[in-house]
């Protein structure tokens, strides 16, 4: 008896590990044991490990090496940028500026400092996803420290205009904190280019380990650490480093930046055939975001008519993985904040799927998908009394 054949195409909630990588990571285990701060042999062997993967890292988004801070992964990330800048510029001013559609890492963290008595403005996005920039304009005053704008949506996968942000943000002397968990390692990243002062990313999101990630810091900019202990990492984030993980990290942010090409070329046109073949052979789909300015491996698609967690569990027992939006809100009876965010109709919004692909999807798997898939929504939908044709 033939095995059922698995599909997955949940990436933006985690990756797959490259083997490149585990292999790396090994010895730091077993052999390479030493705490990286330790001053005799063992230590030093994990210091320059450590260092090696820093310059790595530093390489994939065109930072200096020592800008980069090694987290537990991009909540923690985003928690240091953004409550690590409202902490220490707090006699300058209280006020942060975000957007309605951010991880989740950014806005409870933004929830937290109101609760603190912050202020924060969420500034809305327009039908396809993009920021409102004369809602932006509009939310800035005198008592703003941190602008916190997320780079490629982790839901929809639009890219937002950063560079533009950070213009605006200059000419009123702010810090600008972006969160680029699902655009580092899948589009080229040049952080002098996007002039941000602070960046986060996290390993498992391009194939790397879990619980291991950085925070991109410019200069000299100053922010409170969220932990204290040693002066680990430059006094900016205490506790003993994680060596095999960091190793991984900088071991996929090399492999990462190889295989971007293969992303932008590849990848990009299975996104495109899947998205095409779904709207083409099943009627009343629609694509959610902007289809133009977005990520190449993303693709987030409403089934009129269909509850999105059922479609997902009748995928699941083809052997399709798939999402029905951010791994970190699973389980929550909640509509997704980010196609709220859009507007429109809330059931359409209701029935939406995540597609998310990475360069280990093939040919295949998405040709299994546009076979079962048409089927499946038939049958759901000859049952479902939420879908009405004409």
């Amino acid at each position: 008896m033939s095995l059922m054949k698995q599909v997955y195409l949940d990436n933006n909630a985690t990756t797959p590990m490259d083997p490149e990588v585990f292999e790396t990571m090994r010895s730091y285990y077993v052999e390479d044991f030493g705490n990286a701060s330790s001053i005799h042999l063992h230590g030093q062997r994990a210091r320059s490990a450590v260092e090696d993967a820093r310059a790595q890292v530093a390489e994939l988004i065109g930072a200096k090496a020592k800008e980069i801070v090694f987290t537990s992964g991009g909540t923690e990330s985003d928690n240091t940028a953004v409550r690590g800048v409202a902490a220490q510029h707090l006699s300058r001013g209280d006020h942060i500026i975000t957007s309605t559609i951010e991880h989740s890492a950014v806005l409870r963290s933004c929830e937290h400092l109101e609760e603190k008595g912050l202020k924060v403005s969420y500034v809305p996005v327009d039908r396809h996803g993009i920021l409102r920039l004369d809602r932006f304009e509009k939310a800035l005053t005198e008592q703003t420290v941190l602008v916190s704008i997320i780079h490629g949506n982790n839901e929809i996968g639009v890219i937002q205009p950063i560079t533009q942000l950070v213009e605006i943000a200059r000419q009123h002397n702010l810090l600008f904190h972006t969160d680029a968990l699902q655009t580092v390692g899948k589009i080229p990243i040049c952080v002098s280019e996007l002039a941000v002062d602070l960046l986060a990313l996290s390993a498992h999101k391009f194939h790397g380990p879990k619980g291991v990630g950085a925070l991109y810091v410019r200069g000299e900019t100053s922010l409170q650490p969220l932990l204290f202990g040693g002066s680990h990492e430059r006094s900016r984030r205490a506790g003993t480093l994680d060596v095999p993980g960091i190793v991984g990290l900088g071991k996929a942010c090399e492999l990462a930046g190889q295989a971007l090409e293969d992303l932008n070329s590849r990848v990009w046109k299975l996104r495109d055939r899947l998205e095409a073949g779904i709207l083409q052979q099943i009627p009343d789909t629609v694509v959610n975001g902007c289809r133009e300015n977005r990520l190449p491996h993303i693709t987030n698609i409403s089934f009129r008519g269909l509850d999105g967690e059922a479609l997902l569990i009748s995928l699941d027992f083809q052997g399709v993985a798939v999402s029905t939006g951010s791994a970190c809100s699973s389980g929550s009876i909640e509509p997704s904040h980010v196609l709220t965010a859009l507007g429109g109709d809330q059931k359409l919004r209701d029935s939406a799927i995540r597609f998310s692909l990475s360069r280990m999807t093939t040919e295949s798997d998405i040709g299994y998908i546009l076979q079962i898939l048409p089927k499946i929504v038939q049958r759901m939908r000859e049952v479902s009394p939420l879908y009405q044709t004409g």
